[in-house]
């Protein structure tokens, strides 16, 4: 069967990014390192690194060769946390590591990737079949920048 892993490039520091993501996010390992033995386009033997690494059970390769395209929102990441002290630890920690807010539980990180820090239950608000409490729920998110459950479920109603 085949094995699905994200693969991120980075111009550098590759070893500190993941280092950061596997100590803010559970279940998280660093694997195998490896530098790459052969001259490549990205510069000579020894200069591209490629970190295999996981967070929470999603496997992830990190290499670091330099330039090339910046990451983008047409990437990001997306962590479901089950509580707000989840959601609140998560997101102080990159902001703290010298992340920036964005809206919507989206932040992006000091390398510069997207990340979309969001509870676990935002999804079944925004497709429940009562339409009206899902577009409360969602009204209530896009007016957000660091998610927070509580007026999201007062925002959505009781069943």
């Amino acid at each position: 069967m085949a094995k699905i892993t994200s693969h991120l490039w980075f111009e550098k520091d590759a070893r500190e990014a993941v280092g950061f993501y596997v100590a803010t996010m559970p279940n998280s390992a660093i694997g195998r390192t490896t530098t790459i033995p052969a001259e490549t386009p990205s510069g000579p033997a020894g200069s591209v690194k490629v970190i295999e690494f996981v967070l929470d059970d999603q496997n992830f390769t990190a290499l670091e060769a330099g330039p090339l395209d910046p990451f983008n929102h047409s990437f990001s990441i997306q962590v479901e946390c089950d509580s707000q002290v989840e959601i609140d630890s998560i997101w102080n920690a990159f902001l703290d590591n010298g992340g920036q807010t964005e809206q919507c539980g989206w932040l992006k990180d000091r390398w510069g990737l997207s990340w979309q820090i969001v509870p676990s239950l935002l999804g079944d608000m925004v497709s429940h079949p009562d339409r009206e409490r899902a577009k409360r729920a969602t009204e209530a998110m896009l007016g957000m920048v660091k998610i927070d459950i509580a007026e999201l479920e007062k925002a959505f109603g009781k069943d």
